[in-house]
Order: C-alpha cells, then structure tokens, then sequence
C-alpha cells in the first residue's frame, strides 16, 4: 500500500499564516469595536457609537469565521489536488468592511456640524 502524496509544507505554512493573518484582523476589529464603544466618548452620539462599535464585533466575529473556512477549504484542496475555493467570503467581507468606513466618515462629519 502506497502513502497518499502529501502537500507541499510552503504551500500548508502558507495557508497557516493566511489564516493567522484573518485572526489578526479580527482582534484589530474587535479592539477597535470595543474601543469605538468605551473609549471615544468625543465621536458622533451615543448610539452611533454603540452602533459602529457592535457592527465593528460583529465583522470580527466574521472575520474569524470566514479565516477558518478559508483555511478548511484551502487544506483539503491542497491534500486533495482539487480546485482552489473562489474568494465570495473575501469580497463579502471587503465591501462589508467599505460600508463600515463610508458610515464612520459620515458620522464623523454630521458630528463635526
């Protein structure tokens, strides 16, 4: 019986430190959701700031979740030889991040009025 031929370990490593880059961004958004929630009394109202800051946690969480799968998918079609996953959890995530930035900005400057 023969062994099933292993991945390349560059192309595993690599994965791995994708993923590792995905739990990164969501601590920098949890802390910042956090931080946006407690720590920045000066920007916008109340619930705007309540507001941004939940959604902040909410793009952390999915942030974690979407690392996770990607890196799911990516090691078994590097152990399976099969077609890398396409990136719709990435652009979700890109434009969802986008509509986060475009409201803040909005918030910021009917604040500044």
């Amino acid at each position: 019986m023969t062994e099933p031929e292993r991945p390349d370990e560059r192309f595993t490593l690599a994965s791995e430190r994708t993923f590792l880059a995905w739990m990164r961004s969501s601590l920098a958004l949890l802390a910042g959701g956090i931080a946006m929630m407690h720590l920045i009394p000066g920007f916008s109202t109340g619930w705007v700031r309540t507001l941004l800051g939940l959604v902040l946690i909410a793009l952390a969480g999915l942030a974690a979740l979407v690392g996770m799968r990607r890196w799911r998918q990516v090691e078994k079609a590097l152990r399976d030889g099969s077609p890398m996953p396409r990136p719709h959890e990435m652009w979700l995530f890109s434009v969802s991040l986008i509509a986060v930035a475009v409201g803040a900005g909005i918030a910021s400057v009917v604040a500044a009025f």
